[in-house]
């Protein structure tokens, strides 16, 4: 929590600097009187997902703590449209100034919340679990893998640090499957290791070499039954490449333990917000 409050708040800074011109200001909102006050309502266009509410309170927060932020949801709650998602009270200037900052991140994130959603919705009744990918907007990792939990998705690997991933161009630059997860297994033992595969020959590999987890990448139907049934629950299965939500439960049916997917993060549409100030003093 206190790596993802860091990044919340280099999140921030960023989008403050490249709205403010680097401290250049709010030309626009200085035409108002700095003393002018304002109450602010926030609602959504349409249903969804509700993911952000932490970066939204970082805005006004840095820009000085002036205005006072009152929720009406909380992050995860599925909420329908033309719901009240937040109130503002404060400095006319702040509320104004913050609005496109704040909004741009509660609408990317419940985007990102919203279609997770919709994948596990599909899954609903199986074993298996839809995983995100390191497809996401840069910058905005772990923002984005946080509005996958939102959603009620599961994190995959969080960066090239936390978990192996040997992929075909490891494999072929290693020599092999088995000197792959040797080398990993000897220079980070407590680290997962998954080997992506792309045949039922390489699966076998796999397995002989004790991966924990194996990817099958691109595989058919067919295929899939029979890596499961290969496997006999030695690892965990994930299957990836390509997934729609429309074929998550044929996919679900042949009791993998994973679904990844890089569309939910990467095809972010954001949710439709607006706000409206509803009073001045």
């Amino acid at each position: 929590m206190l790596q993802l409050q860091q990044e919340i708040q280099r999140n921030v800074a960023a989008a403050l600097d490249e709205d403010l011109g680097y401290h250049s200001g709010d030309i626009t909102a200085a035409l108002i009187p700095a003393t002018q006050q304002a109450q602010a309502r926030v609602i959504c266009r349409e249903d969804c997902v509700v993911a952000g509410a932490a970066w939204v309170d970082e805005v006004f927060r840095q820009l000085g703590n002036r205005v006072q932020v009152t929720w009406q949801v909380k992050d995860g709650e599925a909420v329908k449209a033309d719901s009240t998602l937040f109130e503002l009270q404060g400095p006319a200037r702040d509320i104004l100034t913050g609005e496109r900052a704040a909004l741009n991140f509660l609408q990317s994130l419940s985007g990102t919340a919203t279609v997770t959603a919709t994948y596990v919705m599909a899954l609903k009744g199986t074993k298996t679990r839809i995983l995100d990918t390191r497809k996401t907007l840069p910058g905005l990792r772990a923002a984005q893998k946080y509005a996958v939990t939102c959603g009620g998705g599961k994190n995959h690997r969080v960066g090239l640090f936390d978990a192996f991933l040997i992929k075909e161009n490891h494999i072929l630059a290693c020599g092999s499957i088995a000197n792959a997860v040797a080398a990993a297994r000897q220079q980070h033992p407590g680290k997962p290791v998954e080997v992506e595969v792309e045949s039922l020959d390489e699966l076998n590999q796999a397995l002989t070499a004790g991966s924990d987890i194996i990817m099958l990448d691109n595989f058919g139907l067919e295929d899939i039954r029979n890596a499961v049934s290969i496997n006999q629950g030695r690892c965990k299965l994930e299957v990836s490449g390509n997934v729609t939500v429309e074929a998550l439960p044929a996919l679900a049916a042949t009791d993998v333990d994973y679904i990844s997917s890089g569309a939910l993060t990467k095809h972010v549409r954001a949710v439709d917000l607006s706000m409206r100030i509803i009073k001045t003093w």
